[in-house]
């Protein structure tokens, strides 16, 4: 039934492959956890620090089990890690219903729902992806950066409504049923884990493009390429990478957790507030595709640059201008640079190092990411406890951004990537001379 599935449509697979990914972007949104916040603190008198450990425990536990999945999926595929971990996170959400203690909370959605979320990120589906194209690269896992978007369209008004329309306990339910009933079977009816397992090439060429002699790109390798993904972290690039990587964890999940209470703090309504992060959800859409559409056409770096720029910008002009007019602009300027940096991180990484260890590679600097998420959610939780604002945690999210700037503009995209190598011309061959002779008549 699959491979009937998968042959028998004239469209490339690989977007289909896409388009389930995105989906289980969408149904496994953790930014939901923040339209939780406030219900389940007044229910069981929670303080904002207490609760935000379960949270960053979640992104804690994502990043310190993100290599471990990232070697399972080179090793095992990641069709298989995907279907077992979306399982297990759909369980554990579904199982938040029954909350009793903060204990619970930190171990289900921190621990259980943290690990799991390993498996189903944008990191590992996004490895996968890359196996399925290669011009168009960055477009396809751009896509799937909007999954992730969407589901902070869909999932988190959703939840919303569940939690007034009912009970927080009956949303999580729901929210655990989604990801069970609607993901797990699309991923095992729709995802392989390369087009060669259904006799299809990358971006569905009919043959190997022209001197195409490597296994994971139409040029020649990159000088970095290996398949040990120790000897990436023995050069800079992947430093610069993963250090920008930890500022989009820290600024992020800042706000994935921390924006509905701040919103409410500021006047909103919760349902507002859920709007106001909605609507940062829709730019993101367009922010991520946008993303992953230009830098096909351009050096990932250039863009990866802009996006931390625009983002530093973001989070200064709202603490100058502390008006909610000001908050909705803020929410579109941050929407449109949200997760666009995840397909330039991704797609700049495959370039550098390819696809042989790209699994693990990629989950070395998503733990780095997680760390700093982990940090911002924690920290956000216990400044606004100490000072009753998100000020200072806001503040410290704007600056972080500045190395981050620096630290990808000084990338050398074009020394290293792969798709900047090219072959050499051959040499010119006099007119009359034996086929095997060059100029210089060596």
């Amino acid at each position: 039934m699959k491979r009937a599935f998968a042959r028998g449509t004239h469209t490339y697979h690989g977007w289909y492959v896409v388009a389930v990914c995105m989906i289980v972007a969408i149904v496994t949104a953790r930014g939901a956890f923040g339209v939780f916040v406030i219900p389940m603190s007044e229910e069981f008198g929670w303080g904002r620090g207490a609760i935000s450990i379960a949270a960053s425990m979640g992104f804690l536990f994502h990043g310190l089990m993100q290599p471990l999945l990232g070697k399972a999926l080179d090793r095992f595929g990641g069709r298989r890690v995907i279907l077992v971990s979306l399982t297990i996170f759909g369980l554990a959400t579904a199982a938040l219903g029954l909350t009793f203690h903060i204990l619970f909370v930190i171990f289900m959605f921190g621990v259980i729902a943290g690990t799991s979320f390993s498996g189903t990120s944008p990191a590992n589906t996004g490895a996968l992806i890359v196996k399925w194209f290669r011009r168009r690269r960055a477009t396809a896992v751009g896509l799937n950066g909007a999954g992730v978007a969407l589901g902070g369209l869909l999932i988190i008004p959703l939840a919303a409504y569940m939690i007034q329309a009912t009970n927080w306990r009956l949303a999580w339910v729901t929210l655990g049923l989604i990801v069970l009933l609607v993901a797990v079977p699309l991923v095992y009816l729709v995802v392989h884990d390369d087009p060669e397992k259904l006799g299809l090439r990358p971006d569905g060429d009919a043959q190997p493009p022209k001197g195409d002699v490597s296994p994971d790109s139409n040029h020649l390798a990159g000088p970095l390429q290996t398949s040990r993904w120790r000897e990436s972290f023995r050069s800079w690039p992947i430093w610069q990478i993963t250090a920008g990587f930890f500022a989009d964890g820290f600024t992020t999940s800042i706000l994935l957790v921390h924006f509905v209470p701040y919103g409410i703090d500021r006047g909103l309504s919760p349902s507002a507030a859920a709007i106001a992060f909605g609507f940062m959800m829709v730019l993101n859409v367009v922010g991520s595709t946008t993303a992953g559409l230009v830098t096909d056409m351009m050096q990932r770096k250039t863009v990866l640059t802009l996006i931390y720029s625009l983002r530093g910008c973001a989070f200064i002009a709202l603490l100058l201008l502390p008006g909610n007019l000001e908050l909705w602009v803020f929410a579109a300027v941050i929407g449109f640079s949200f997760m666009a940096t995840t397909p330039q991180t991704v797609s700049l990484t495959a370039d550098i190092y390819g696809l042989s260890a790209l699994g693990i590679i990629t989950g070395m600097t998503v733990l780095v990411r997680q760390i700093g998420g982990a940090s911002g959610i924690l920290i956000a939780g216990y400044l606004f406890d100490g000072t009753g604002s998100y000020t200072l945690p806001f503040t410290m999210a704007g600056f972080l951004l500045l190395p981050a700037v620096l630290l990808s503009f000084t990338i050398k995209e074009q020394k290293y990537s792969a798709r900047y190598q090219t072959w050499p011309k051959p040499a010119p061959v006099l007119s009359g001379c034996n086929n095997n002779q060059s100029i210089t008549g060596a």
